[in-house]
């Protein structure tokens, strides 16, 4: 929060502040690292239904991988209905996928998780999280495809 001079009250930082759905939680250290340990869990077992667990039915996902499998140059997929369809498409294309947590940053109800999968793509996804604890939000960075 920021201080309104002309009125001394708080005001929020951007205006309108925060979107409704978002929560305004500093994730610690251990909630981030339980998060991202949990999620790459998920993924290496190949269980759709736990991966998607994890996801908000408003999720916004942008990534490079999804513009590649799904042939879309936007790389976005929006909902879980169409984020269920991509991930099933990415794990029947990639029977073998399992990724390497590297590394986890924290922030105000986002983390970055920076992992290695096992074709040794470096991947980094930055996530979101709203006012229930799911994920709104994804932006996927990749080494190479």
């Amino acid at each position: 929060m920021i201080v309104d001079e002309a009125s001394n009250a708080e005001a929020p930082c951007t205006p309108g502040g925060s979107p409704p759905e978002r929560s305004a939680h500093m994730l610690t250290e251990n909630e981030a690292q339980a998060f991202a340990h949990a999620w790459i869990e998920a993924w290496n077992s190949h269980n759709l239904e736990a991966i998607m667990s994890y996801y908000a039915p408003e999720v916004v996902l942008v990534s490079p991988t999804a513009a590649k499998i799904l042939n879309c140059s936007s790389g976005v997929v929006e909902g879980t209905k169409a984020l269920r369809a991509y991930f099933a498409r990415g794990l029947e294309r990639y029977p073998n996928l399992t990724f390497e947590l590297k590394d986890v940053l924290a922030g105000i109800s986002n983390i970055l998780v920076y992992y290695v999968s096992e074709a040794g793509i470096r991947t980094g996804e930055f996530m979101e999280f709203g006012s229930h604890g799911k994920i709104i939000r994804v932006a996927a960075t990749k080494s190479h495809l």
